[in-house]
């Protein structure tokens, strides 16, 4: 990866008071100090995003942001980063693999009666992790550049990742509108160190899709409605995570067997054909969730999944919407008897409205299974993202 001259044509820019070294030797001992805290690519890039104004406006006016509203507030600190860190003027963008091992996704996806949860999900919280080990090459910068004012950022805080990631170099942004890099795929989280030293920077990324429209064809919802553009009303990882109250009916059987997130637009992508597990023991899975039936996670008291899910990403969501999540896989899994006494059991002592409706609509799906055992319940769709997997991603199927 090439680096161009920070401002004024120079690499030996200083900050203040001569207290940096010289600015392309310090990038270079940047990026060797992040590969060492485990970070597998870093880059640098300026802190100018407002060519992303059209795009972002454009997303919030059509609503496709959905009920997350904290994307619509601070829009000129997304467009202006050094609004929230004064005097930056370079990011340091990273990214770090989380692919588990042993994924196994297509064996997850092929039976009904075991939760499928996003990977990322799946080990401990990938902010605690990431921002940790940001602030540690903060530091260590620091102790070679006594001018150095930085500040870390992890999915935290109105900041553009992806449009900064693409100009640090990392990747460019697919057209399900995640980060893709060609040796590693989409299979990895960012982070960003805002820092106010002129810094040299890398050369932007180009993008790569080229004519494939394979994450846009396999959305169970249909939710990437054009090429780079996501409805995250129709997404099922909104709907499983950001989403508080009853999911459209519309939506339901497309969920499957996924109860907190969706990674099919990632597992019909080419690129991810290269990507690498994590070697992060941090991101393997707990052992709660390997494997878990929907019945076992569905039984959970809530004492129970607090305590399973302590520093996970899982927890964030709440337990209404982790039993919403799983009496819509369960009403969507084949007949079982287990299934549909657990779902009858919670249904008689149920005190939210929300669950009550989703239970309703499990049993009614259950027993209509059961009456009619010969009814399909997998999908031709489905189907097709099984065998693109079991061909495509042999390792992780």
């Amino acid at each position: 990866m090439s680096l161009i001259n920070s401002t004024n044509g120079s690499a030996h820019a200083n900050v203040n008071d001569s207290s940096c070294l010289d600015l392309l030797a310090l990038a270079n001992n940047i990026k060797a100090w992040g590969k060492a805290l485990g970070f597998q690519q870093v880059g640098v890039c300026d802190i100018d995003v407002s060519q992303q104004k059209p795009m972002l406006e454009a997303y919030l006016e059509k609503g496709y942001h959905a009920s997350m509203d904290y994307l619509a507030r601070n829009v000129d600190k997304r467009l202006a980063p050094e609004k929230l860190h004064p005097n930056t003027c370079r990011i340091i963008s990273v990214r770090m693999n989380y692919l588990p091992p042993e994924a196994q996704f297509a064996n997850n996806l092929k039976n009904d009666k075991q939760a499928y949860i996003s990977r990322y999900a799946l080990g401990r919280d990938y902010h605690k992790v990431m921002r940790s080990r940001l602030k540690k090459l903060g530091e260590r910068i620091k102790q070679h550049c006594e001018a150095l004012d930085y500040r870390p950022f992890v999915d935290s805080a109105p900041v553009l990742e992806h449009a900064i990631a693409q100009k640090a170099g990392l990747g460019w942004t697919g057209k399900h509108t995640l980060t893709l890099n060609e040796e590693a795929g989409s299979w990895f989280f960012l982070g960003e160190l805002f820092v106010n030293i002129p810094l040299p920077l890398d050369e932007s990324a180009q993008e790569n899709c080229g004519t494939c429209t394979a994450c846009i064809s396999i959305c169970p919802t249909q939710a990437i409605v054009a090429p780079y553009q996501l409805d995250a009303r129709r997404c099922i990882s909104y709907l499983t995570i950001e989403h508080k109250g009853v999911i459209p009916l519309v939506y339901r059987k497309a969920m499957g067997n996924r109860i907190y997130g969706c990674d099919d637009c990632q597992l019909v992508c080419p690129w991810n054909r290269y990507a690498e597990v994590t070697q992060e023991k941090d991101f393997f899975a707990k052992e709660f969730l390997q494997g878990a039936s929907l019945v076992s996670l569905f039984e959970l008291t809530k004492l129970e999944f607090l305590e399973k899910t302590q520093g996970s990403p899982i927890r964030r969501i709440g337990y209404e919407s982790w039993q919403r999540n799983l009496s819509i896989a369960m009403g969507n899994a084949g007949f079982d008897e287990q299934i549909l006494s657990s779902l009858q059991r919670a249904l008689s002592c149920a005190v939210s409205d929300v669950l009550k409706e989703h239970f309703e609509w499990a049993i009614a799906e259950q027993k209509t299974r059961k009456a009619n055992p010969e009814k399909a319940v997998s999908t031709r769709q489905h189907e097709r993202l099984i065998r693109i997997v079991q061909k495509g991603l042999p390792r992780d199927a």
